[in-house]
């Protein structure tokens, strides 16, 4: 058991970082005000349901480990939790998920036709805030974790079933699904510190362990958790 040692108190990392990730959740909001009045309130309702901003966590705490925290690394979390949402939206749809943080989804609210447009708009405005960078090699790792996650999903979606799958097939599937925005948050936190590119490697690889081990737990949750407890529909994928 690990002790704490006598006049320190444990704190959940995220809590080192909480004024940060204020402005984050405040900006991430902030950006239904730039779709067309008709699609505000869609975006407004995906924007609202707070999740774990584990993306801008990291992005944050990357940028405080290596000096400061700047305003681009509070943008670069908006936009790849905005990426995020995207897929939660697409995933979603794809399994059929009536609820998601203890609210329904944006499928069963408005259906599949309406919900992938939404999660493509999202996906749209993250890639267009990502141009904004005068540093283009940060759109374009972007671009790139993007199409990880995207390739991921339809990998999973053709192996599903595949009995034949190896533990390395597993991996490769996670890393890009989940280990890609986790590694991105990291490494591109790292570049916009002025990182040399043996620590921005470092941290990226660090990013795709813990978002790989983070999808382990929760493909376990899946399988043995409760509704009740996650607060989104479970068992999805043995159902399917």
């Amino acid at each position: 058991m690990t002790t704490v040692p006598q006049g320190r108190s444990e704190r959940f990392p995220f809590e080192l970082v909480r004024p940060q990730l204020e402005k984050v959740e405040a900006s991430i909001r902030d950006q239904v005000r730039a779709f067309d009045p008709a699609v505000e309130p869609y975006v407004s309702y995906v924007c609202n349901t707070s999740g774990k901003r584990i993306r801008p966590a990291l992005s944050v705490l990357t940028g405080g480990a290596l000096g400061e925290v700047g305003e681009n690394h509070l943008k670069i979390g908006v936009i790849l939790e905005l990426i995020h949402m995207a897929t939660l939206v697409h995933d979603d749809i794809i399994d059929g998920a009536v609820t998601r943080r203890m609210i329904p989804t944006a499928n069963a609210k408005w259906g599949a036709g309406l919900s992938v447009l939404l999660g493509d708009a999202l996906f749209s405005h993250a890639l267009h805030l990502a141009t904004e960078f005068e540093d283009i090699s940060i759109c374009r790792k972007v671009g790139y974790a993007s199409r990880e996650v995207c390739q991921g999903e339809i990998v999973q979606t053709q192996r599903r079933w595949d009995l034949t799958l190896t533990k390395a097939d597993y991996f490769r599937i996670i890393e890009m699904k989940t280990g890609a925005l986790f590694a991105a948050a990291t490494g591109i936190a790292a570049a916009l510190s002025g990182a040399d590119a043996e620590t921005e490697a470092r941290l990226f690889d660090y990013g795709m362990k813990l978002g790989t081990a983070y999808q382990i737990y929760d493909d376990c949750l899946d399988l043995v958790g409760s509704e009740a407890d996650v607060g989104k529909t479970l068992r999805t994928d043995l159902e399917k």
